[in-house]
């Protein structure tokens, strides 16, 4: 039997901690698959000891959902709201399961606040905030968001580049300032650029993805301190999709010496059948087709799902009606409202299972 103190120093060491080949989970499935297996979890999941359990069982990885966003943190100028993050943080130690922190920089969602500063102010306020929250959690994550979405092409800035008050007040130099800062003071934490809307096929996918492999290479030549690419994939059956091409796409990360997170890995199901069955089995289906072809990439490590319960996905707080009108609510996760396993939960432990089936194949 694995000690908690062995647990606990796995974790602290960044390593996934050991799972027994006998259990059915999506933790274990995708360890011995070679992935990490995690969910984005709030503090809310504490307050259900059903649902937590559904974490404990079910994950590797706790990543910070709302908790350690700029906006969660900073809602007035002199505040600083640690206390969700440290009990996530602490909860995970107690659990031995990793942690990954998201998102230290995002040009969205910017307090009023921060935003009538000057951009002398702005700067200041930037490395103070990198400078505090890294080193609050120093040591205690497996990998950081270090700046999110940096590419939104609707925003009209040359370049793509999303806008915000970072973006306003140092231009694009503001990414590599990040990983530099965030590296100097915690040397050991995996960091990550994340992105979003590159698993889609449609002309908004295919507009972001060249973008952030031309990002990926200035940082890299320039020698900044990046570790991995963070792909968001909330699956969205409305647009066109490539998945053997999405994979082609990822894979050059991977040939860079970079690891491939899906970070926020969940279904959109608006545009799918009103009847549940139907439309948990589309999901299922679409899970299964993604999962596939992106799994044979081997330098995806990581995949996180937004959330584990349907009850508690992002979808279900969008404001007003879903897009294409859908009149029932989010089913876009492995887990129902009543926390019990659903058909794409069996689709995930199936690509997991098929890719450890790889690694035990003989090679020629």
């Amino acid at each position: 039997m694995i000690s908690r103190r062995a647990l606990l120093a796995g974790a602290a060491a960044g390593l996934a901690p050991p799972l027994g080949a006998a259990e059915n989970t999506l933790a274990s499935a995708a360890a011995r698959a070679g992935v990490i297996f995690g969910a984005s979890i709030d503090t809310t999941a504490f307050d259900n000891p059903a649902y937590f359990d559904l974490y404990r069982r079910e994950t590797q990885m706790f990543v910070t959902d709302v908790a350690l966003k700029f906006d969660w943190l900073r809602p007035a100028q002199d505040i600083w709201n640690f206390g969700p993050a440290d009990r996530i943080v602490a909860a995970a130690k107690a659990e031995g399961k990793l942690v990954r922190g998201h998102t230290l920089v995002w040009n969205d969602n910017a307090p009023a606040w921060l935003k009538k500063l000057s951009n002398r102010e702005i700067e200041r306020v930037f490395d103070e905030h990198i400078e505090r929250v890294a080193s609050r959690y120093a040591g205690a994550l497996h990998s950081w968001d270090v700046v999110n979405e940096p590419f939104w092409p609707m925003d009209r800035r040359i370049g793509g580049w999303r806008d915000g008050p970072w973006f306003s007040a140092m231009g694009l130099a503001y990414v590599e300032r990040a990983f530099r800062r965030v590296a100097a003071v915690d040397p050991k934490v995996k960091l990550t650029l994340n992105e979003a809307q590159c698993d889609n096929d449609g002309d908004w996918g295919r507009s972001i993805r060249p973008l952030l492999a031309g990002l990926v290479d200035r940082l890299q030549h320039a020698g900044a301190p990046l570790h991995a690419i963070g792909l968001q994939s909330h699956l969205q059956p409305k647009f066109p999709r490539d998945y053997a091409g999405f994979a082609r796409y990822i894979a050059d990360f991977g040939a860079k010496g970079l690891e491939i997170y899906i970070s926020e890995f969940d279904v959109d199901d608006a545009a799918l059948p009103d009847a549940p069955n139907e439309r948990d089995a589309a999901v299922a289906s679409l899970a299964s087709d993604f999962l596939s072809q992106t799994l044979l990439v081997p330098a995806v490590k990581l995949v996180a799902t937004w959330q584990l319960s349907d009850r508690y996905s992002w979808y279900r707080g969008l404001p007003g009606k879903r897009a294409n009108g859908a009149r029932f609510p989010a089913r876009p996760l492995p887990f129902d409202d009543q926390f019990r396993p659903k058909q794409m939960r069996a689709a995930m432990l199936g690509a997991f299972e098929k890719r450890a089936a790889r690694l035990l194949r003989p090679k020629p």
